[in-house]
């Protein structure tokens, strides 16, 4: 799966995932995706990752680009919530960060995610995330 086909809503300069490297279907479902973190995106705009919360969202970004399914309901799915979130410290530009979630309890279309963001072996946030789907 491309950006481009992914059915997030999201794009420059909001867009902070960028392939799925590993998905885990079924239920619950879940997966990795890779970011790039470079000195010129929106998320960082020079040498580290802007805002902490911003690795919330990319949570959320991984848990609708790892949905799959239909596009428009992924456009319409959004962040709703965050829960025990840990950033031990910023991202630098120049680093691959793995962004892995997995689903933990849903109550219609609210879905909670638990989630880690990692640069190599070092895990730099993790915590829980609501996210609520487009389609109900």
């Amino acid at each position: 799966m491309t950006p481009t086909d992914s059915g997030l809503p999201h794009a420059y300069p909001f867009r902070f995932v960028d392939t799925v490297a590993e998905r885990s279907g079924g239920d619950p479902f879940g997966g990795t995706v890779t970011t790039r973190l470079t000195a010129n995106a929106r998320g960082a705009m020079g040498p580290e990752w802007g805002s902490p919360v911003l690795l919330a969202e990319a949570l959320a970004q991984a848990a609708l680009l790892l949905e799959g399914g239909d596009v428009e309901t992924g456009r319409r799915g959004f962040l709703a919530g965050i829960d025990g979130f840990q950033v031990s410290r910023r991202p630098q530009a120049g680093e691959t960060l793995d962004v892995a979630v997995r689903m933990a309890a849903r109550f219609g279309a609210v879905l909670k995610f638990e989630g880690e963001v990692k640069s190599g072996a070092e895990t730099v946030a993790r915590g829980s995330i609501l996210v609520r789907q487009g389609d109900a």
